[in-house]
């Protein structure tokens, strides 16, 4: 099993949408490399901590390699947009992809340059090694499947029948 964190705006919805993926083993919704020693909801929001909404995925390289991850992040984000994904605006909201494991740094590099020609503005996901991880409070970890009727800018129907995990 390998690890990836991911940032697309709100968490929730990248929690929702990857759990959905077949070759993701669990998810974790948390905040990722800001500056303090610890955080809470309350304090990303003031926008001073430098983390972002991000959610660490567990997956079967096997099943879904991490080339298949990224091109999911790219379906359901604008990686041309700033701090913002639909209706969620600040610092908290911005895109990245955050390495845990060093040797996936150049294929994450390489899958963004391979994506430039297919946007005509420039690409913002931040790129960069998981450096800090606080899971989010409980309240937040899976909340759309608590929550079915709660916010969320993902669109799920991008999601192929034939990449989604079979139900239990």
């Amino acid at each position: 099993m390998k690890e990836i964190a991911l940032a697309g705006g709100c968490f929730w919805g990248v929690e929702a949408y990857f759990k959905r993926v077949k070759g993701i083993t669990a998810t974790k919704s948390g905040y990722a490399n800001g500056t303090t020693k610890d955080i809470n909801y309350k304090e990303l929001c003031t926008g001073k901590t430098g983390y972002v909404e991000a959610c660490i995925l567990t997956y079967d390289e096997n099943i879904l390699p991490l080339r298949m991850i990224l091109n999911h992040l790219f379906r359901v984000i604008d990686p041309t947009s700033l701090n913002k994904q639909g209706g969620d605006i600040g610092t908290q909201y911005r895109t990245g992809i955050y390495y845990i494991n060093q040797i996936d740094k150049n294929e994450i590099e390489n899958y963004i340059e391979d994506q430039r020609g297919s946007y005509s503005k420039p690409i913002v996901v931040e790129v960069g090694p998981l450096d800090k991880f606080y899971n989010a409070e409980e309240v937040h970890q899976e909340y759309l499947e608590k929550n079915p009727s709660g916010y969320c800018h993902i669109n799920f129907s991008v999601l192929k029948d034939d990449e989604r995990q079979k139900p239990i």
